[in-house]
């Protein structure tokens, strides 16, 4: 038993220990996710907090304007003025880059925005008349009807506590008064996931041509989605209904922030939940732990494991294996995008007559990644269904996508694709455009700048 390479029984053990992708139903799937999104969105009880970010996708992207862009979140807090071509092409000039206020010491408040306030104050007096500061601000914020962002936590490398409670916007605007520069009058907060939305809205899909009619959301008369698909999982959408805040509006939709890492898919067996309990958030972001790529290795090293306790695999230097940590995502998916060469810290653990046990290894990840895929198209077609988009082949719907697990990680991208494709194909065709972008985050920021 396991010595042999058995694709009938791997494939048996993973649907007995319920992370197989067949057991999923994803018409039940993409049924829940919307049942959820709509309790959200009305302020029911729901795993998904749908949140508003009073920011209106916007028509095309007017030629010419300038705008800064700032981008908080990483390591660095990097800031450009960006300009638009007349295709919507981004065109960023005078970048700067340092480190993220905070990170290299604790700040005061004042001496937070003083450091950001530093790094903006150049593009404003260089670039000419500046239409409004864009800046994606991936902590967590309430973002308030005037588009400012009031921080509710900082992740640990920012030693800035003073901040948390204070409206981001503002602090800026007050930083660069106190340096005698006026602010100009738009500063909107976004987050990453937002901002990816804003950036697929830039240029204009090759196959469509430019067209010179109404554009109600940004390319030919269809939606942009933006997806984060890398280390974390997240989806933003134009809402035309929000009840808990009694928004409605069919001609100006606003961005909503669904935080679908959150969802709770009802497809995940006990191994999954196993791996859960090890995590700093047990119970909490299911569905990113089943998809993302902070957890793909470590919740495949967990399944491997019990593989090799099971007997389903086996291979000389198991007890190394076992002995193991953790398995990180980048090492396994480095190892999977070139298994037969046997290098790296997974690679080396097979001996050249273990071919076998190889096969039976990749078969298995291969497994957790077409589930990963499967339960990440759901939220995607549950989305475009909820926008009820998608079927005006000239409106196509932009699925703007940014994150190196789908871009990278092996074997996500053609699954997901694939999946999507049918389940938004089943019943009547919808037409969809799957692009990644580059720099969401500062290009997204920019878009930000110039939305009503």
């Amino acid at each position: 038993m396991g010595s042999t390479f058995n694709p009938e029984e791997l494939a048996d053990f993973a649907r007995y220990h319920g992370f197989h992708y067949d057991t999923v139903d994803p018409v039940q799937l993409v049924r829940d996710i919307r049942f959820d999104m709509e309790r959200g969105l009305r302020g029911q009880s729901s795993s998904l907090p749908m949140i508003p970010t009073y920011i209106n996708p916007g028509n095309r992207i007017p030629a010419g304007k300038a705008v800064i862009a700032l981008d908080a979140g990483g390591t660095n807090l990097r800031a450009a003025r960006i300009r638009f071509d007349e295709k919507g092409k981004a065109l960023a000039e005078g970048t700067r880059k340092v480190p993220m206020p905070g990170t290299k010491g604790r700040l005061s408040a004042e001496q937070f925005f003083d450091a950001i306030a530093d790094v903006t104050e150049p593009l404003l007096t260089e670039g000419g008349d500046i239409q409004g500061i864009g800046f994606c601000f991936s902590y967590p914020m309430e973002i308030t009807k005037e588009a400012d962002g009031i921080l509710m936590a900082f992740s640990k490398e920012v030693e800035a506590p003073e901040v948390i409670g204070k409206s981001i916007g503002q602090g800026l605007r007050d930083a660069l008064a106190r340096k005698k520069q006026k602010a100009p009058e738009k500063i909107v907060l976004l987050n990453d996931t937002v901002a990816t939305l804003l950036c697929g809205m830039g240029e204009i899909p090759p196959d469509l041509g430019k067209g010179d009619g109404p554009d109600t959301y940004g390319i030919g008369g269809g939606p942009v989605i933006g997806f984060i698909l890398g280390t974390g999982f997240n989806t933003a959408y134009p809402e035309k209904s929000i009840p808990k805040i009694g928004f409605q509006s069919e001609s100006s939709p606003q961005i909503v922030v669904c935080e679908t890492g959150t969802f709770a898919p009802r497809y995940l067996g006990y191994l999954d939940k196993e791996y859960d309990a090890t995590t700093k958030s047990p119970g909490a972001y299911l569905q990113e732990k089943a998809s993302a790529g902070a957890y793909l290795g470590p919740l495949s090293f967990h399944i491997l494991k019990q593989a090799l306790k099971d007997g389903v695999l086996k291979f000389k230097k198991s007890g190394e294996f076992l002995a193991w940590p953790t398995l990180q995502t980048m090492d396994l998916n480095s190892f999977l995008r070139a298994p037969l060469a046997m290098e790296g810290p997974v690679g080396q653990l097979f001996g050249k007559d273990e071919r076998d046990a190889l096969s039976s290894f990749v078969y298995l990840s291969s497994i957790i990644t077409k589930r990963a895929a499967l339960l990440s198209a759901g939220v995607l077609a549950a989305t475009m269904e909820r926008m009820d988009a998608g079927y005006d082949p000239l409106a196509p719907v932009r699925i703007a996508v940014e994150g190196t697990t789908y871009v990278r990680y092996k074997g996500m991208r053609e699954a997901l694709e694939s999946y999507l494709h049918t389940m938004l194909n089943a019943d009547k065709p919808r037409f969809y455009v799957i692009s990644p972008v580059e720099q969401a985050s500062l290009f997204g920021a920019g878009v930000a700048a110039l939305t009503e």
